[in-house]
């Protein structure tokens, strides 16, 4: 007798085991390709997805950017020099169908023919510089090296984001050398300023002289003015009281030319302190009196 319920149970789990191995998720970070009996089936969005067990099979690819390192190799310059050489590329598959299903039928491990191919990339770029010019011209190689992986893998699905390069070396014997005359360098520079430096103060204390003996000038010079405006002054002083002497002896002594000189004589005479004699029977105002050309009034 047929147990039912064992066979309902064993059913049951079936089922569950079937829609547990046909349901699959895929992340916003991937896309799906579904292929069926191994050919590509369908395309896998985000999201849950349905196969059939056995018979269907999902893979995911990654559409995020990512990068890889080309790793360090030693590249022959065009001037024979041995530069060790190391670079970096970022990638990304495209998000659309057509790109994922070339992204994964149209080369084997995308990630590992980059590298081979930046390193091949790198050599034919490097060998046709010198090694001076491959490290002044970083720009320019990694353009170069942009532009040639783009043009490599545009049938891969893939987006060359950017190349970064990430170090040139050249040996060690010429990096000491290239040290040293970065020190020389350096060493003329300081030298050059010092010499820059002591010139300008020179120049300012020079300059700080001569405003100094520009300033004692102007000093002596407007002292001059001084004592020369003063002596201008005093003069026109003077001549203005002989003027106003004059006037005033134009104005009351007209026809007494004789009388003014001998009252200017009395009165010199007597800031001089000068002795005068005074003859017998005569009084001291009747000396003075003739002296001044004056009769005294008896």
């Amino acid at each position: 007798m047929v147990d039912w319920e064992t066979l309902v149970l064993f059913v049951f789990i079936l089922l569950i085991a079937y829609v547990a191995m046909s349901l699959r998720t895929i992340r916003p970070t991937d896309r799906g390709l579904i292929e069926r009996f191994g050919r590509y089936n369908r395309f896998g969005h985000p999201g849950l997805v349905w196969i059939i067990p056995f018979v269907e099979r999902l893979t995911k690819i990654n559409i995020t950017e990512t990068m890889v390192d080309a790793g360090g190799q030693e590249i022959i310059t065009k001037d024979s020099l041995n530069a060790q050489v190391d670079a970096q590329v970022y990638f990304k598959v495209k998000s659309d169908e057509e790109s994922v299903k070339a992204s994964a039928y149209n080369v084997n491990n995308y990630k590992i023919q980059i590298v081979a191919l930046a390193r091949t990339t790198l050599r034919n770029i490097i060998g046709t510089m010198n090694l001076m010019e491959a490290n002044s011209e970083r720009g320019k190689i990694n353009k170069s090296l942009y532009d040639q992986l783009t043009v490599e893998t545009r049938s891969w699905g893939i987006e060359i984001v950017r190349t970064e390069l990430k170090e040139i070396n050249p040996p060690k014997g010429v990096q000491d050398a290239m040290n040293n005359v970065v020190v020389a360098n350096n060493q003329k520079i300081a030298a050059v300023d010092f010499a820059t430096a002591t010139e300008t103060k020179a120049d300012g204390e020079k300059r700080a002289k001569i405003k100094q003996a520009e300033g004692a000038r102007q000093t002596l010079i407007l002292e001059a003015e001084g004592q020369k405006q003063s002596k201008i002054l005093v003069a026109e002083g003077e001549a203005q009281a002989i003027k106003l002497v004059n006037e005033a002896a134009n104005e009351y002594f007209v026809g007494n030319a004789q009388l003014f000189k001998q009252l200017q004589t009395v009165t010199e005479s007597l800031q001089a302190n000068s002795k005068i004699v005074i003859p017998a029977g005569q009084s001291l105002v009747n000396v003075v009196g003739d002296l001044a050309g004056i009769t005294a009034t008896k």
